[in-house]
């Protein structure tokens, strides 16, 4: 084996590690919890009627009627 067949060796091997080391560096990074923001509580809800029929009209139900408009 020549030296320069055996130094194109070296670098192929060289450049492996590196991007090997990168990538668990992307890994480990990847897995860092970042903080989350804090999140609103949601508004208290009214208590169904003592008699049934607890159905509302809500925000998404409103949202789901306008786009199913023709």
């Amino acid at each position: 084996m020549d030296s320069t067949q055996q130094r194109s060796r070296r670098g192929f091997m060289l450049g492996a590690a590196v991007a090997g080391a990168a990538a668990a560096a992307v890994a480990s990074l990847a897995s860092v919890k970042r903080p989350q923001a804090p999140v609103a509580e949601p508004e208290p809800q009214p208590a169904p009627p003592a008699n049934g029929g607890g159905y509302r009209v809500s925000e998404h139900i409103q949202r789901y009627y306008k786009s199913a408009r023709i």
